[in-house]
């Protein structure tokens, strides 16, 4: 089964509330004002986004859990569904149990890692669920409940969400979850979410990127070895060469500049070419 993402419903306007928010704190206007001048338009949907994204450097979160989105969720495996709760501030998930579905048949759906797959070895993963599913089957046809059947199903094993998250908790998990080293079913996921924002709202969906992305730290906090081993590590700089760039300047090693770079930016246009 495919993993499929499915935005159910947001915020109305996440612009609008998100600037709301923000003026509520940085303004002697009341809600209400505010409210009204939005309304008649003296403040423009152009002048909010504007205002929002220059909130969003700051880094003051608060305002950023007033915008929420509803996502459905299926075809990820019970792998994804550990990984995925750990995400416990300002997100909400309801699970498919598998106390309360019983699998038909001795037979329930899985997902198989493409690197298993590439191994050659997906007939004989497929050959022991088969035997597992079975077993399954013969347990639950003997009296076993469901939730004592499922012992024997597998990481692999599909499950489905229906989730509530905020603004704030998804930029949180794109910031791990987007990233090279996050586990390529949350990846896909994730990116899926980004894309799922990105049709509604571009203005905020843009800022949904892996840490190292412009529009957040902008540059890798992982380990120097990840990063160098990352596919994109060299399009963005890692924290240590950036503080050893800031020791090297506070202890005054850095190599001062010299005559000819020095005639080289007084050199008129064209003439150290």
């Amino acid at each position: 089964m495919p993993i499929q993402v499915t935005l159910i419903s947001h915020s109305e306007d996440p612009i609008r509330s998100l600037y709301l928010a923000y003026r509520v704190c940085y303004s002697a206007l009341t809600p209400q004002q505010v409210i009204a001048r939005v309304d008649d338009e003296r403040i423009t949907h152009e002048a909010m986004r504007e205002f929002v994204e220059e909130r969003l450097k700051t880094g003051h979160g608060s305002p950023l859990e007033q915008v929420w989105f509803e996502f459905g969720i299926s075809g990820v495996s019970r792998a994804f569904s550990h990984q995925f709760v750990r995400h416990r501030v300002g997100i909400s998930f309801e699970q498919q149990s598998q106390r309360y579905v019983t699998y038909k048949g001795g037979e329930f759906p899985y997902t198989v890692p493409a690197t298993v797959v590439k191994a050659g070895m997906q007939d004989r993963m497929d050959a022991l669920f088969d035997k597992v599913g079975a077993l399954y089957e013969e347990m639950v046809a003997a009296g076993i409940p469901a939730e004592d059947a499922r012992f024997l199903l597998p990481n692999a094993t599909n499950t489905n969400f229906k989730i509530t998250v905020n603004f704030q908790s998804l930029l949180h998990i794109c910031d791990l979850r987007l990233c090279t080293r996050a586990q390529w079913e949350f990846r896909k996921v994730a990116a899926l979410m980004r894309s799922a924002v990105m049709k509604v709202c571009p203005e905020i969906g843009r800022f949904l990127q892996p840490k190292c992305g412009e529009l957040r730290l902008g540059y890798c906090d992982e380990s120097e070895k990840d990063w160098a081993a990352c596919p994109i590590g060299r399009v963005r700089p890692h924290k240590d060469a950036l503080f050893r760039l800031y020791d090297a300047h506070r202890r005054g090693e850095l190599a001062p500049l010299r005559d000819e770079d020095w005639a080289t930016i007084a050199a008129e246009e064209g003439a150290g070419a």
